[in-house]
Formats: structure tokens, C-alpha cells, sequence
């Protein structure tokens, strides 16, 4: 699919320049001092000589077939070269140049006829708008980008968005300690885009790893698709930026693109197996743990230190992450005090004292690895007696090397000196100044391997009232109402197999008396107005009525009330519903995103839901894994288990309600909100039982899905 452009066997550099410090020179330097592996055709009008080739005024003048083409250009002049390289057969483009969507309409205007082109002639662009591509494989060492420092081996494909970042990070990677196979600028992504990376690299045995840095993603569903299935084979590490409202402003203003809200970007990677970081330091942190260790066969760590303290944090900081500390066996225990001194601790954290010599640190580590309880390794060094830093780590490499099998990290607080020299060795094996960094590591390889373990989920297809849901969103769209009545709402909510609770509608003070005594007391008393959509502001909801004769006193209360506030004219009338018992108010509902679609939404309800913030997203549609993940990540999990003995929630139910609203979601995609809130834990059943409901729809969307108008009954279009 990319071939052409990362693995190009002929390159035409097309604004190829003498002049010193600019793009088309250091692009040309690039590329010879890194030794590209195939053949450089310069292209300039003026000919001549650069970097000691032959230059040639025009791309159609170069006798051989080219691969690539990299176009260096002004923007004016871009659209005729990709005609001249469609004249010569060139399939891949990388397009430096910029001027295109960043900067506005005639910009975009430009980029569309672009890639209009790219399409018409059967190409693959990179860019416009980016800093280039990176194949550092032998048989290709192709560095076509002008970063400062020529790229480091590795095994990471990394994407970047940003092309300056790209080239801030290729410029430190030496002091990283880490590499790259390759790398891919894709700018404005006219054309290739993250998702076309991830195909790409998904069978590329050079790749072990996949990293983003991404300030949008332009198609979500098949980002979800592609990521899902390749995050299983290999890790994807993601740094999505635009998490704030003026970040997600200055991506839309740096790239062209409109960034998604963060909570949906969020789900969306988490479903797709993507691991996210926050920061640059942590997705380095990460991407240098995957580099060089491999997914553990468990969750299981053993920490070996010189030093008490440094130990105990170690234990916290895993314990934290939610790892087990691994419980070493008698016969490892046996082993250590063999050779240890009667000082140290043979329990795990192993603490060997400060006085333990470098072969103390080769005997425990080649012992504790040996130890089939144990998954992953900690070893820590403090500089104690002379022992030199760069001797441990030498020393560890080696025991590394010959037990390829588990994640062995190590823990230097030492001088900064230590990590410069590293920097300039072939490491085996991670090394972090503190604890917590390998703790987070080790969580991100445990997080990677219960993903790969992951089943793959199902989305099932209950049978619903489709033809009674539809009569309901119809009714409304045809009165030209955006917005449900909580009535019209519950009753599609029902219509779905979502559990409501017992209720009745009644227009006048017989009704409500006749609903309510079939239904028995207590009983709860809530408006239905086609105007007013928050009743709890109005007034509008009066709960535990214990008898008829309340019942008539809060009717009549309610009517005065809306009455003397002029809201009297939009009631529907009331629902008169059973009084659920329960103390645990949830909510589940609905979201849309303009960029993401339908984010389904679960969490802590009622009066808290904006205050403590107690929810969590995932994408529609959903799988009974997603929606089972959804209940669990929620910090009100531990209420719906059952705390200080109440009746447990009847998990199940809620995973099916949750799965039942995707499915109505994905029925009637124009549903632009969903809330029930509270679905109410029954302390009786344990059941989840919506109490209330409020669906709102995208009107035009909704009429052209299901016909009709929205002439609110009015005279011509109804008749």
C-alpha cells in the first residue's frame, strides 16, 4: 500500500536547492549522509549540480523510473509537479510543502483539489504540510525529512501529526534510548492518515510497536476497526492532544482539523486496545519498556534492592497500579540465603542490603527469574561501597540476555551521568531513576497483555417494539418537537425492553386518582410538558405520595403552581408511577459527538451527576464486553456490589439495559441525547429500573430518516 513511499528503490527530491538551510538542501543532505540505499535525482529549473548530483529541470526529464517523489515546491506550483509526476508514473508523493488547509478556505480549497488529483491518478500522498518519512531499515536507510539528527534503529513506527514534534523527537532519540523502523509526518493527511499507517505496519515485521501523536482522528469507526484488530498483534501508544477546550482550539488552528471532544477521544482509544499517555516523557517511558521487554504471562512482580526504602515505594507504586507482588517460593527463599547475608531479607521485596557486591545482584536476579511465581523483575541500585553504576547495569544485561522471557526493569538513582553513558550502549533492558516509572511500565505491559487476553466481545440484537417506538419519535417530529415528553420517552424506553417502572398517564384529577389506586401506594407524581423538559426546576416532581387523598392535594398543588408561572398551556399531564425503594441513583444514557457519534454514558446519578463526576464513555455501538467494562471502571461499582449489606445490583440487567440503549441508538442514529437519570437500584431486586427519561433528537435528521414534516400539524404539507 505505501511501498512506493517507504520503500522506495529511486527518489526525485523536486525542489532540490544549493542554498544553504533550506528544506530542499537538507533534504538532499538527509538522504545521502544517511545512505540511502537506492538512487537521488535532484530536481531544479535552474539544473546544475546538487550535493554533487546531476539536477534536472523538470521530474520528466530523469531517465529512470522513481518511486517517490518528495516536493519541496511553493504551494502555487504543487498542483502542475503532481501532474509531471503523474506524466512519469510516479505512484508516491511526500509533499513538504505547505500553504494548504492550515490556512484557511483558500488553503483548503487548494488541499481539496489535491487530493482530487492524488485519487484521479491512482496515487499515495504524505502531507502537504509535513516534515517527511523515515525508513530505517538496512536494505532501505532512507531518512527523507529535515530533522537536525539522523534517526536512530529501532523497532517503533511512529506517526506524528505535528511535524515539528516529529523532528524534536527524532533529534533526542539517542538520548532516549530508543529507535526508530519507521516514521511517517503525515501533516495535514490529505491523503495518508494514522489509520493508513496502522494497516500498513500491522504485518510489517520491522514494527513491534506503534506510536501516534495525534491532534484529531478523521474517521473514528474505522480507526476503532483497524486499531482493534492490530493492537492484539502488536502495541499502540497514543499521545492525543487537544484534551483541553483551548488546546482542541489550537490543533483546529495548526492542522485544519476540528478535534473531537476529549471524553470521546478517550473512549474511543480505550476500546480500540490503544494505550494513552498525557505526555511526551510517559509515551517514551512506555514505548522504552515495550522496546526491549516482552508481555508477561502474568501480573506477578518481584522487587531485588540494595535499600529498604526504595523497596517499600517500589511495593507501594505496584500495589497502586493494581499488580500482585509476587510470592516468592520456599526454594527460592532456600536459595537466597544461601549466598545472601543474614541481614537481608529474602521475603519480596528482596533487600540485599547496601553492602551487596555485583555478584549478589547477578545470583538473586538468575534466581528470582528462575522462581515460576514470579512474572516481572524490579532491580534496584543505590551507589553504596564503590560499586560503580554502569557495572550493575552491565552486569544485568547480561543475565537479560540470556532470560529473554520476562520483563526485567531497572531502577538507578544515580547521577544523570549514568544515563548519558547508556545513551551511547546497546541496551537490553529499561532503565528509569525511580520506582514508580517501572511500576507504571510494568502496568502498561500488564495492561497490553490482559487486552491481547481480551475476548472479543459480541453485540447482541434483542427483539424491541420497533413499530411502537417509531409511532412515538414520529408523533413528535410531526408536531416539529425536537425534544420528547418524559411520557413519549419512557415509552420508547419500555418499547426497548428497558425496565420503567409501573406507571399510568392521566390528563385531570379522576385519571390521576384512578392510576393511582391501581397502581398502590406510595406512588411518585411527575408533569409531562411539551415545554419544559427539567420538571424537577418547576416543581413538576412530588415523590412519596402515600395516599389518594395527598395524591388530589399535590395534583391540585402542581396545576396552581404551573398555572401562576404561566407553564400551565405546554402540560401534557402527569405520570403517576410505583415508588421504587432505593438509595442507589445511577444514570445511563446517551451523548453525541459530532466527530465520535453516540458515546453511551454510564455512572453515579441523581443530584451528584455533576458534582462528583462519577461516569465513564464508550463509543456506540457497544459489546457486552464494553458494556460490562463500563459498569466496572465506575469508583460506584463497590455500592452496586452490594456495600454494608445492601442487596447486590443485578449486574447482568445493567449490562443489558446499557447494550439495549446501544441498540436503540444504533436504530435511530439521529437520538442527539438519552438520559436516564436516575435509573434507580432496587433495594428490594437489586433491579435497575429507569425512573426517568429524556431522549431528544436531531429534527431534520430524525424527518428524513422516518418521513414526515415538521409543520407542527399546520395546514398544506400534513394534508
Amino acid at each position: 500500500m505505501l511501498n512506493k513511499i517507504m520503500k522506495p528503490k529511486t527518489i526525485a527530491v523536486i525542489g532540490a536547492s544549493t542554498k544553504e538551510h533550506t528544506i530542499g538542501s537538507d533534504i538532499m543532505k538527509r538522504l545521502q549522509e544517511y545512505n540511502f540505499n537506492g538512487k537521488i535525482y535532484p530536481v531544479n529549473p535552474k539544473g546544475g549540480i546538487i550535493e554533487g548530483l546531476q539536477a534536472y529541470t523538470s521530474v520528466l526529464e530523469i531517465p529512470d523510473e522513481i518511486d517517490l517523489a518528495i516536493i519541496v515546491v511553493n504551494a502555487k506550483f504543487v498542483l502542475s509537479t503532481v501532474d509531471q509526476c503523474h506524466q512519469k508514473g510516479i505512484k508516491g508523493l511526500c509533499i513538504i510543502t505547505a500553504g494548504f488547509k492550515e490556512t484557511g478556505a483558500e488553503g483548503a480549497k487548494l488541499e481539496s483539489e489535491l487530493l482530487s488529483k492524488i485519487r484521479e491518478y491512482g496515487m499515495r500522498c504524505v502531507g502537504p504540510n509535513c516534515l517527511g518519512v523515515v525508513n530505517t531499515h538496512p536494505d532501505i536507510r532512507m531518512d527523507g525529512c529535515f530533522a537536525e539528527s539522523l534517526p536512530e534503529r529501532g523497532n517503533i513506527g511512529f506517526v506524528s501529526q505535528s511535524g515539528a514534534l516529529g523532528g524534536g523527537i527524532l533529534n533526542i532519540l539517542k538520548d532516549l534510548n530508543l529507535g526508530f523502523a519507521q516514521f511517517i509526518s503525515i501533516g495535514n493527511q490529505a491523503d495518508v492518515n494514522a489509520e493508513t499507517a496502522l494497516e500498513y505496519w500491522e504485518d510489517e515485521d520491522d514494527v513491534e510497536q506503534i506510536l501516534l501523536y495525534m491532534e484529531s482522528i478523521q474517521n473514528p469507526a474505522n480507526f476503532r476497526k483497524l486499531a482493534s484488530r492490530i493492537s492484539k498483534k502488536k502495541p499502540i501508544l497514543a499521545l492525543k492532544a487537544g484534551r483541553s477546550a483551548a488546546g482542541a482550539s489550537a490543533a483546529s488552528s495548526h492542522t485544519g482539523s476540528l478535534a473531537g471532544a476529549d471524553k470521546a477521544a478517550n473512549a474511543l482509544l480505550a476500546q480500540s486496545g490503544v494505550i494513552r499517555e498525557y505526555s511526551l516523557k510517559n509515551l517514551f517511558s512506555t514505548a522504552k519498556v515495550f522496546a526491549s521487554c516482552p508481555i508477561p504471562k502474568g501480573d506477578r512482580v518481584a522487587i531485588i534492592t540494595n535499600s529498604g526504602g526504595p523497596g517499600i515505594m517500589a511495593t507501594d507504586a505496584i500495589c497502586e497500579y493494581g499488580l500482585q507482588m509476587a510470592k516468592i517460593t520456599d526454594e527460592t527463599k532456600e536459595k537466597l540465603r544461601s549466598f545472601l547475608p543474614a541481614a537481608a531479607s529474602v521475603k519480596n521485596p528482596i533487600d540485599m542490603i547496601a553492602s551487596a557486591p555485583i555478584e549478589h545482584y547477578k545470583q538473586t536476579l538468575e534466581t528470582v527469574l528462575a522462581d515460576e511465581n514470579v512474572d516481572m523483575v524490579i532491580t534496584i541500585y543505590l551507589p553504596f561501597l564503590g560499586l560503580k553504576d554502569i557495572d550493575v547495569a552491565e552486569a544485568l544485561m547480561e543475565i537479560k540476555a540470556k532470560n529473554p522471557t520476562k520483563p526485567i526493569i531497572g531502577v538507578f538513582m544515580t547521577k544523570s551521568e549514568f544515563f548519558s553513558k547508556l545513551s551511547d550502549m546497546k541496551v537490553n533492558m529499561p532503565f528509569f531513576m525511580y520506582a514508580e516509572e517501572a511500576a507504571e511500565g510494568l502496568h502498561r505491559l500488564n495492561q497490553q497483555r490482559l487486552w491481547q487476553n481480551r475476548p472479543e466481545g459480541k453485540i447482541p440484537n434483542y427483539n424491541v417494539d420497533r413499530v411502537r417506538a417509531e409511532e412515538i419519535i414520529k408523533q413528535s417530529i410531526s408536531e416539529g418537537r425536537a425534544q420528547l415528553t418524559t411520557r413519549e420517552s419512557i415509552d420508547v424506553l419500555d418499547a426497548y425492553g428497558i425496565r420503567v417502572c409501573k406507571s399510568g398517564f392521566a390528563t385531570n384529577i379522576d385519571e390521576v386518582v384512578e392510576v393511582g389506586n391501581k397502581i398502590g401506594y406510595p406512588v411518585v407524581m411527575k408533569m409531562t410538558s411539551k415545554t419544559t423538559s427539567h420538571k424537577t426546576d418547576v416543581g413538576g416532581v412530588r415523590v412519596n405520595i402515600q395516599s389518594e387523598a395527598q395524591l388530589r392535594e399535590e395534583y391540585n398543588d402542581l396545576i396552581a403552581k404551573l398555572t401562576e408561572k404561566g407553564l400551565i398551556e405546554g402540560l401534557e399531564g402527569v405520570i403517576i408511577q410505583e415508588m421504587v425503594k432505593g438509595n442507589r441513583e445511577m444514570v445511563a444514557g446517551i451523548a453525541t459527538d459530532p466527530q465520535y457519534g453516540p458515546m453511551m454514558m454510564f455512572g453515579l446519578g441523581g443530584v451528584f451527576i455533576e458534582v462528583m463526576k462519577d461516569v465513564t464513555f464508550r463509543i456506540a455501538p457497544l459489546t457486552d464486553i464494553d458494556a460490562s467494562e463500563m459498569i466496572k471502571s465506575v469508583k460506584a461499582y463497590k455500592l452496586l456490589e452490594g456495600a454494608r449489606g445492601t442487596t447486590p445490583a443485578q449486574m447482568d440487567q445493567i449490562q443489558e439495559t446499557l447494550l439495549r440503549l446501544s441498540q436503540l441508538v444504533s436504530d435511530y442514529p439521529f437520538i442527539d441525547e438519552l438520559d436516564i437519570n436516575p435509573l434507580l437500584i432496587s433495594e428490594k431486586t437489586g433491579e435497575a429500573i429507569a425512573v426517568d427519561g429524556r431522549i431528544k433528537v436531531r429534527l431534520d435528521e430524525a424527518v428524513d430518516k422516518l418521513g414526515g414534516c415538521v409543520c407542527s400539524g399546520c395546514s398544506e404539507c400534513c394534508k
